[in-house]
C-alpha cells in the first residue's frame, strides 16, 4: 500500500529508534556471556553489527545510567553491573530516551497544547502510555538473552491470540 506524502512525514505513537535497539542488543549480549566476563567493544560491534560511533555513545550511556561497567586497560571492554533480570527493556529505553512517551501533551500539559484541560483523548494516550510502560517493565534482559524464554513468551502470546478469537468471545 502506497502511503501519501502528509502521511510519510508522520511519526508513530512510540518510536524505538536505532540507539535502543543496539543497547539492547549490546547489554543481552553482555548477558548471554559467563557472568563477570568483560567483553571488548570490537566483539560487541562484531557480534551485534553495531557501528562504532553508536557503540561507544551506547556504551557511555548504559554506564552512566549504571547497567553497564566500563573497564580500562588492554584487556579492557565491558560487563554487566547489575544482573540481567533486574534490568528490563523500559530501563535500557528510558536509559537512552529518557521518560517513556506517547504524547508530550500527557508530560507536558497545557505547555505543549491549550486544549490540553479539556482534551477528550487525554485518558486514551495516558491508557496507552501506561500499558506500554507495564508491560516493557515485565521484560527483562535476561529474558531476550534467554532464546527459550523468548520462545515460551512467543508461544504463550500466540495461546492468548487464539482464545481471544474464539467464537463466543
Amino acid at each position: 500500500m502506497k502511503r501519501s506524502k502528509s502521511e510519510m512525514g508522520r511519526s508513530s505513537l512510540l518510536q524505538v529508534g536505532r540507539r535502543v535497539d543496539y543497547a539492547v542488543r549490546a547489554v543481552a549480549y553482555l548477558a548471554a556471556r559467563p557472568v563477570g566476563r568483560i567483553v571488548s567493544s570490537a566483539e560487541i560491534e562484531r557480534s551485534q553489527d553495531i557501528p562504532p560511533h553508536f557503540l561507544s555513545k551506547i556504551m557511555r550511556d548504559l554506564v552512566v545510567s549504571g547497567f553497564v561497567e566500563s573497564h580500562i586497560g588492554s584487556r579492557g571492554g565491558f560487563s554487566l553491573a547489575q544482573p540481567p533480570a533486574t534490568i528490563t527493556i523500559k530501563d535500557i529505553y528510558e536509559a537512552l530516551e529518557g521518560p517513556l512517551m506517547v504524547m508530550e501533551c500527557i508530560e507536558h500539559g497545557q505547555v505543549y497544547c491549550w486544549f490540553s484541560p479539556v482534551c477528550s483523548q487525554i485518558s486514551v494516550w495516558q491508557r496507552a502510555q501506561n500499558f506500554i510502560a507495564s508491560y516493557l517493565n515485565t521484560v527483562s534482559i535476561s529474558d531476550i538473552a534467554d532464546q527459550v524464554g523468548l520462545r515460551k513468551r512467543l508461544t504463550s502470546l500466540k495461546g492468548d491470540a487464539s482464545r481471544e478469537n474464539k467464537p463466543g468471545k
